[in-house]
């Protein structure tokens, strides 16, 4: 059960676990760590995230957002971006908030357990009509969504050529 799962601010003592996460999910072809450069050094990169929280170093294209990592007895099983607001780029692909869960992990309810939280988050910062995209075979992911309220408004394209997408509205 995932009543245990906790959404928090990344941490220098996450540096190990987050990398594997990021390589295992890369070889998927998703990023778990967002605007990460291989060879970066960690306590940068977490200061950045932090950075980004309060609206500071924003990278091109992104808004204000809290990025946190999902862990279950200590251990990271997924994370959680949330966006504050939507720029043009994430009206069209990203949305409010993007979740992944490492694979191993998968299958226990977590996906559903950290897009609830970052909807609660998503609230305290202001947003009450959520946007949330996923890949239209993504089906496990779809369901995770529909099971959070998730009202399926369409299909569109994707941010990469070729790719397709479902878009939700969580009011």
């Amino acid at each position: 059960m995932t009543a245990k799962l906790r959404l928090r601010p990344l941490r220098s003592s996450d540096e190990q676990a987050a990398r594997a996460a990021h390589d295992a999910l890369g070889a998927e072809g998703f990023p778990f760590l967002l605007d990460y450069t291989p060879g970066e050094p960690w306590d940068d990169y977490v200061s950045r995230r932090e950075q980004n929280s309060r609206g500071e170093r924003l990278p091109e294209r992104w808004v204000r957002s809290s990025f946190l990592a999902a862990t279950v007895a200590q251990e990271l099983v997924g994370r959680a971006s949330i966006r504050h607001t939507l720029s043009p780029w994430l009206e069209s692909y990203g949305g409010h908030i993007g979740y992944a869960v490492v694979p191993g992990r998968r299958g226990r309810g977590h996906a559903k357990e950290i897009l609830r939280q970052s909807l609660v988050i998503a609230r305290s910062v202001g947003v009450q009509d959520v946007l949330i995209f996923c890949a239209v075979e993504n089906i496990a992911s779809a369901r995770v969504i529909e099971a959070c309220g998730g009202e399926f408004e369409a299909v569109t394209p994707g941010p990469e050529p070729g790719t397709r997408q479902r878009r939700y509205w969580i009011r």
